[in-house]
């Protein structure tokens, strides 16, 4: 009986330490019980606006379709015949979703090489700082949720050329950005967060 309740004892703390720190919270359509389950993002978040001027809700409504909020997110992978694996869609990693090159230089203009995608703080600002450059090169309000996300997602020069005229699908996606900032506002002014 006690090898078995040292047994589970052990698979417990084994369970306990594989977790992930960067699970996602739970009612992700609830901005007020993101904030709530995780006060330092909201902290992390408000410096963001204060810094970069990016509405908090354009922030989690981008990290919401970026990553549905878990910190270790990975684009899915390739395969060949069907069965073997050739990499990864893209590099994007994090949050954020920030690709390589694009999280390279973030870290030479602004975050230092310490700064980490899995990280929300650091994430969040890489947002702030994208979007702030792309409303200074582009003109696009801060908040602006559907135009910021079109030219996070292409790119400043994809989004530049429109080439997201041509994807039905991300059209569809940025409105549904829109929307829940849209929501997640309303919702945080309703419980008293902005």
């Amino acid at each position: 009986m006690k090898k078995n309740i040292r047994l589970m004892a052990f698979l417990l703390l084994l369970a306990a330490c594989g977790s992930s720190g960067n699970a996602p919270p739970r009612n992700l359509d609830n901005a007020c019980s993101i904030v709530s389950q995780n006060p330092n993002w909201l902290k992390d978040m408000k410096r963001t606006e204060r810094k970069w001027g990016i509405p908090v809700p354009v922030q989690m409504a981008t990290i919401y379709h970026e990553s549905k909020f878990v910190g270790d997110a990975r684009t899915p992978l390739r395969y060949t015949l069907g069965v073997i694996p050739m990499g990864r869609q893209s590099s994007a990693f994090g949050y954020s979703q920030a690709l390589d090159a694009t999280w390279k230089e973030y870290q030479n203009d602004e975050g230092g090489r310490r700064a980490k995608r899995d990280n929300f703080r650091d994430a969040v600002d890489f947002i702030g700082w994208y979007m702030d450059g792309s409303s200074e090169r582009l003109g696009i309000s801060k908040a602006d949720a559907r135009n910021q996300y079109l030219a996070y997602h292409e790119g400043r020069t994809g989004f530049a050329r429109a080439s997201y005229n041509n994807k039905a699908w991300l059209l569809r996606v940025s409105n549904d950005v829109e929307t829940r900032a849209v929501l997640y506002q309303n919702q945080l002014i309703g419980c008293g967060k902005v």
